[in-house]
């Protein structure tokens, strides 16, 4: 070889040498820039959906849009603009990294732009004054198609955008690309569904938008500068061909089997939430745990498909052969009969060892086969890579409209889970039949791993116990909202929604109606009670024989009315009663009647997700505008930490001039009331004096005294005034939709835990 050719091949080498190490440089970026973005878009679809519900109502319907309009925008996303990058691949100079950037400058300015245009949207179905639901609900979907799928298109498009710009390197893996993405994607989930939790206690809704919008375009400043170098130091870029192209027969297949991903893992989410609730809760953190699971479990199997991927279709075939029975675990795990037993520790429950061990080996699987389907399908074109994506994401939306809509309201948790896990076991079928599929086990091996799976989940669907089998005596009705159980516990009737104990027969709510109706200055004509529970409060108002709305989210609740009242047909058929289903604030915003009393009870936990619409400054100005001239407000607030009740207390107080404030007839929980003009101080004989006979008996009902004047006595004498409550928690600001501070809670426990902890060690007790 001459001694030219030799310093030829010496330069080419150190050319290609320093193109790897470029080209690794711009793969790592690329995952910080997916870790970050992923992190901004679970926050955004968490705050989004937070802030359409205060808008437009807390209602299954609203929520399904909701997510449904945010798949729907990252799918579109990604196969529009898939398809766009083929065609700019005629254009080699095109600015790749300036086009990643555009991507992230966008959904950066849609996480401030989208909490204006939802309070216009519901400005305007104000003004549009829609009584009928499905003409709100339609109005109200088309409006928030039009102010969030633009930005949501932007998210979807970093996929496809992504891949095009690493293909410009000259890089071994640029076959895999969408895997290395999707691992950095999902661990920035991850940190999407903790930390804002965080952030949202200390900042609120708004300023934790704020801090996304600023992320996203830090990330958009980073690529566009990144692009400028890129310019600098490459005049041609290189396009590295992918892995190879799939049969059409399989690439069909394969197709499919990502729909069914899609469809089966968001189902069983909806289910898994109804399932896990009665021992997480219903608080904001229970969800997370659910979530965060999901996302922990799914970036493991990621992260393990990407260390396999060489001979990662060679583990497929057990892979999807074990899918359906990893899907039914959580039968078993969530079941009562079976309990579990941890190390005792403030961030590990046996609750959460229930969720964990019930759906972490599915989203595993499902994380190792997801990426590695689309890295077959697409071999690293973004073009095919944005279809794969969006048909998986097609699944995703149609999942929980099948799992809420059609298969929990008709059939029990179990046999929904069931239904979906069928289709993973046709998935499975077909590897285990098909000899085309796996290198690595003989077909019978895989026939009979296959088999046992069968055999297992058909065990676990007939053996598996549901939370409501611990009760003897009950009523179970099942909605696309919730699990509704009636039910008798040690001589006491309960009421359940998805196994949380909602109320139970108590003096109490009838106060929340008589109380507030005998300190009118004037006889009460019409009534709204907010959130029916029992009916308890509901049948109270009748019994003043005036007229009396009735707003419940849970469509079977009222169903069960008849569990705990014998009388309840009776009451549902008068006609001065209306029971409507609905969300109550959305109910009270497009009402047109004006009422004397508006009662509101909110479902326990004081802490549950979405409770804190019901105690905000924004529904107080909404019912300030519903109330008669002199009409009351009243709610009532159970147990709570001070900051709560004055939150509470605060919001009320800034919203009405004139607030009274009383502890309930059983000493537990506090009852508010608020009105434009002064709240009468009557005693308890004037009060009792106020009630017709009907009344009268119905308050006495249950006791604790014998009269009227002695239950009105009761709670007379224990009123404090609202300063006294404001004070035991000064600094705390209002309540409003934005400082949910009822909701979010746990930094400030954490800090009264180690207040506690160094006064103990300072010998304070």
């Amino acid at each position: 070889m001459t001694q030219t050719a030799t310093r030829k091949v010496s330069e080419l080498g150190r050319l290609q040498s320093g193109g790897n190490s470029v080209a690794q440089k711009v793969r790592r970026r690329f995952f910080a820039f997916f870790l970050i973005s992923g992190f901004c878009s679970i926050l955004y679809e968490v705050i989004w959906l937070r802030l359409a519900m205060a808008q437009f109502g807390v209602t299954i319907t609203m929520t399904s849009t909701v997510i449904s309009v945010f798949m729907a925008g990252l799918g579109l996303g990604s196969w529009a603009v898939g398809k766009l990058t083929r065609r700019l691949d005629q254009q080699p100079h095109f600015p790749r990294l300036r086009a990643y950037a555009l991507t992230e400058l966008l959904i950066g300015i849609g996480s401030l732009v989208v909490p204006y245009e939802l309070l216009l949207g519901r400005r305007l179905l104000e003004s549009a004054e829609l009584s009928s639901s499905l003409g709100y609900y339609a109005v109200a979907g088309l409006w928030l198609i039009t102010a969030m799928l633009p930005w949501c298109v932007c998210m979807g498009a970093t996929f496809p955008v992504a891949m095009w710009a690493l293909r410009e390197g000259e890089d071994e893996d640029n076959g895999h690309s969408f895997s290395y993405l999707y691992v950095a994607n999902v661990l920035g989930a991850l940190c999407g569904t903790v930390l804002p939790l965080f952030l949202i206690e200390i900042l609120g809704f708004r300023n934790t938008l704020h801090v996304g919008g600023l992320l996203n375009l830090l990330l958009a400043m980073w690529a566009f500068a990144l692009s400028k170098q890129g310019e600098r130091q490459h005049s041609e870029p290189v396009v590295r061909a992918g892995l190879p192209a799939p049969s059409a027969e399989n690439s069909t297949i394969y197709l499919s089997l990502l729909f069914a991903t899609g469809l089966t893992s968001m189902g069983m989410e909806v289910v898994w939430i109804r399932l896990y609730t009665p021992y997480l809760g219903t608080e904001v953190y229970a969800f997370a745990t659910i979530l965060g699971i999901y996302l922990g479990a799914t970036s493991l199997g990621s992260v393990w498909y990407r260390r396999q991927k060489a001979k990662a279709w060679e583990y497929s075939a057990a892979l999807w052969s074990t899918l359906g029975v990893a899907a039914m675990l959580p039968l078993w795990t969530a079941s009562p009969r079976v309990t579990f037993h941890v190390p005792a520790n403030p961030f590990f429950t046996a609750n959460a060892a229930r969720v964990l061990l019930g759906i972490a080996p599915f989203t595993m699987w499902l994380g190792f086969l997801t990426p590695m389907l689309v890295d077959r399908i697409s071999g690293g074109d973004p073009d095919k890579a944005g279809r794969a994506y969006a048909v998986n994401v097609t699944g995703c939306i149609l999942g929980p409209l099948l799992a809420g809509f059609l298969l929990l309201p008709n059939i029990s948790e179990r046999w929904s889970l069931g239904i979906l896990a069928a289709i993973c076991f046709l998935a499975g079928g077909w590897f285990a039949l098909s000899p085309r599929e796996g290198k690595v086990s003989r077909l019978p091996v895989r026939q009979l791993v296959f088999a046992a799976s069968l055999v297992v989940s058909i065990v676990l669907v007939f053996t598996a116990h549901s939370y409501e089998s611990r009760f003897q005596d009950k009523l179970v009705l099942r909605d696309n909202t919730a699990t509704v159980t009636a039910t008798t516990v040690d001589m006491r009737k309960r009421l359940l929604v998805n196994g949380i104990g909602m109320t139970g027969l108590t003096p109490i709510t009838k106060f929340m109606a008589h109380l507030p109706l005998a300190l009118l200055d004037r006889p009460p004509e019409r009534a709204l009670d907010i959130c029916f529970g029992m009916g308890t409060t509901y049948r109270a108002l009748l019994s003043w024989g005036i007229h009396a709305d009735a707003a419940e989210l849970v469509p079977s609740v009222p169903a069960v009315f008849h569990y705990f009242h014998p009388d309840a047909p009776q009451i549902l058929k008068s006609p001065f009663g209306r029971v409507i289903v609905d969300d109550g604030r959305r109910f009270l915003e497009r009402t047109e009647e004006s009422y004397d009393l508006i009662t509101i009870d909110p479902p326990p936990p004081v802490e549950a997700a979405g409770s804190s619409l019901l105690y905000s400054k924004e529904i107080y100005a909404v019912a300030k505008r519903k109330l008669r001239p002199g009409g009351i407000l009243a709610q009532w607030l159970p147990e709570g930490d001070p900051e709560v009740q004055t939150a509470a207390v605060k919001a009320l107080t800034e919203s009405f001039p004139h607030v009274r404030v009383f502890v309930s007839i059983q000493g537990w929980g506090i009852h508010m009331l608020a009105s434009d003009a002064p709240i009468p101080s009557w005693n308890a004989v004037k009060l009792a004096q106020q009630l017709p006979a009907s009344a009268k008996s119905d308050l006495v009902e249950w006791g604790p005294y014998a009269t009227a004047e002695a239950q009105f006595a009761a709670v007379l004498n224990n009123e404090i005034s609202p300063d006294a409550v404001i004070g035991k928690a000064p600094t705390v600001g209002a309540m409003t939709d934005d400082r949910p501070v009822n909701e979010y809670y746990l930094l400030r426990r954490l800090r009264k835990r180690n207040w506690r902890k160094h006064l103990h060690l300072a010998g304070v007790q």
